[in-house]
């Protein structure tokens, strides 16, 4: 993190009378701030990655039923290659049933034997095998009307056919376009221009520990009501002995002084005080180091641009 390097402390130097008693033992140098990861620590498996992306994978889901109750979200949090194909796939699908229909309609009524004969009035005109039918419902679904084939006013069966068709082909319209501009739309990419210091430090500011690290955002366009927390992940056991795996504690980085508002147009520092109230008020330097855990922050805010969070 840029800044002037602060001089040497100790917490003997600072009269904290509220640090803990390892810390005010400890003769804590400051010569350069704190970095709170190891690079010589072999990398281990994250809960977040670094991308913001969650490394955590569902497994042994038995009622998979669920995502098609909402089948609208299913199809977006989708790759781009499977939404894809599942939007060439419905399209052509449907294509093909109402081909279907409408080949089979013509098949009924005897067109494709009496097309050519004079004063035999079709369903379809020009409507004589299963390719015409399937070309004509692609014209209906999609309203080219090319006028080579056209529905005459002698075919209720047909009429009701183009009445559902249209219904139909405007409900999955709406639904696919609107499962492609969402996927479109989202804003996960306007995250790669939020940056985030790459090491958090533990340094003293104002006579006080504190663990700070800087956001900034590389874009014009402003994120509009941002505002950040932040989580310390780590397993934990209880008095009574039972052990969490993977548990969230707050960590105040402003929220009880709204400082957890951001006007996020220059690089800001966010800070957390090291006091009787946060997590970290026990641990000393050496078990900083050995302690596997993991802070994870998360900002949150509307996109100027497009108004989405």
């Amino acid at each position: 993190m840029p800044g002037r390097e602060p001089a040497s402390y100790s917490c003997r130097d600072l009269k904290v009378k509220k640090l803990p008693k390892h810390l005010r033992e400890a003769q804590i140098s400051t010569e350069r701030t704190h970095l709170i990861s190891d690079p010589a620590k072999k990398p281990r498996q994250r809960y977040v990655q670094k991308d913001g992306k969650c490394n955590v994978h569902h497994g042994n889901v038995q009622e998979t039923y669920r995502y098609l109750s909402d089948l609208f979200t299913t199809l977006v949090d989708l790759r781009w290659r499977l939404s894809l194909f599942i939007f060439t796939l419905v399209y052509v699908v449907n294509w093909l049933f109402f081909g279907f229909l409408w080949w089979l309609i013509a098949l009924i009524r005897g067109d494709l034997l009496h097309a050519d004969e004079e004063g035999w009035t079709p369903c379809v005109e020009n409507l004589n095998s299963f390719v015409s039918a399937f070309l004509f419902s692609i014209e209906t679904e999609t309203t080219i009307g090319y006028g080579y084939r056209v529905i005459t006013e002698k075919c209720p069966e047909g009429i009701i056919l183009l009445l559902v068709q249209a219904i139909l082909g405007s409900i999955v319209n709406a639904m696919m376009v609107g499962c492609m501009f969402v996927k479109i739309s989202q804003p996960k990419n306007r995250a790669e221009t939020l940056m985030f210091s790459h090491k958090a430090v533990i340094s003293v500011r104002d006579n006080k520990m504190c663990l700070m690290f800087r956001v900034g955002d590389l874009r014009n366009s402003h994120i509009v009501e941002a505002s950040i927390r932040a989580k310390l992940i780590r397993s934990q056991q209880t008095k009574e002995g039972e052990f969490i795996p993977l548990n969230q504690t707050d960590i105040n980085i402003g929220f009880d002084t709204g400082d957890d508002r951001l006007f996020l147009v220059s690089p800001l520092i966010i800070s957390h005080e090291i006091n009787e109230k946060s997590p970290f008020w026990e641990m000393s330097l050496a078990q900083m180091e050995k302690e596997e855990f993991e802070i994870v922050v998360i900002l949150e805010g509307m996109v100027e641009a497009t108004g989405m969070n």
